[in-house]
């Protein structure tokens, strides 16, 4: 059955009152998406004028910004429908209200830290899901984000647990211990992460990491130090891009790495649709003419039965 039948049958059980079990089907399809600072126009509008009298919340360059327009978050709707995962991490995102003119027929799961840039997820409707207390280990006493955590089909035996990140950025290939700020920070969320990890593992769950790293974990990977090295002593994990060739989300871009990642424990791991890992670039015209966002989405299918 196609994936749009599919959703057309998730929206027949939901009218049938069978809306609380979880909707039957054989793959999810698992993304993440930095958003760059998806604010709504009134919160860019005011900001800006809180950063000309000298009361900046969030970077000038970013204040002074045009807002969004509606053809702007029209056309990342369209990349949303587009992308049609099922569940989405989510980075840079105010919260709900925004997320929702992007994202129709989701439900949402974010962060409960009173920032500007929020960690979250976007699950489909009729997806069975607990929001679950955030990873306040990742925040350093809330200095940086938090983690957002979520558990799908719960208490179900095929039950996954999913934890959403975007790690300190300013060092995406630097030495941890280097003396830069930003990788001192980066360098004390990895244990907070690694401790995730591990619980998961010891309780036998299935489970992944995804979002923005803001790291070249492949590198890491290949010289097994880091925090690949942090995350990987935890547990046995695998990163869905493993062997993938980088793809730029747009010609213009001047990227040779990723460092948007979807790392999944063994059990879904052993779930993983070969060859699903998909990179969902823009077209040059969109990403020229719209405000888009400088990450674009991945995502990857897995096996539920």
């Amino acid at each position: 059955m196609k994936r749009r039948a599919v959703r057309c049958l998730f929206a027949l059980l939901a009218l049938s009152g069978a809306a609380s079990s979880a909707p039957a089907v054989s793959q999810l399809h698992l993304a993440t998406w930095n958003l760059e600072w998806l604010l709504s126009p009134q919160t860019t509008l005011s900001l800006r004028v809180r950063c000309l009298a000298g009361e900046p919340r969030l970077p000038c360059d970013v204040a002074q910004d045009r807002p969004r327009s509606a053809a702007d978050l029209n056309a990342l709707a369209r990349e949303a429908r587009r992308l049609d995962a099922d569940v989405i991490a989510l980075q840079e995102v105010e919260g709900t209200a925004v997320a929702a003119k992007l994202f129709a027929g989701y439900r949402f799961c974010f962060t409960q830290r009173r920032d500007l840039q929020n960690v979250g997820f976007a699950i489909r409707d009729g997806i069975a899901h607990r929001c679950d207390a955030d990873e306040t280990a990742l925040s350093l006493d809330d200095k940086v984000r938090r983690g957002a955590v979520i558990t799908l089909f719960p208490g179900e035996p095929r039950e996954i647990h999913l934890l959403a990140v975007h790690l300190k950025s300013g060092c995406s290939r630097d030495p941890l211990d280097a003396p830069a700020p930003p990788c001192r920070l980066l360098a004390r969320q990895g244990p907070g992460v690694a401790r995730w990890i591990r619980v998961q593992a010891a309780e036998g769950r299935a489970f992944a990491v995804l979002g923005d790293f803001n790291r070249d974990l492949r590198a890491e990977a290949a010289a097994g130090a880091g925090l690949w090295a942090a995350f990987a002593g935890a547990a046995s994990l695998v990163d869905a891009a493993a062997s993938t060739p980088f793809r730029a989300c747009h010609s213009g871009q001047p990227f040779a790495r990723y460092i948007d990642y979807i790392l999944l424990g063994d059990a879904l791991a052993a779930r993983m649709v070969p060859g699903s890992f998909t990179r969902h670039p823009y077209t040059d015209g969109d990403a020229h003419r719209f405000r888009l966002s400088d990450h674009c989405p991945i995502s990857v299918a897995l096996r539920l039965h």
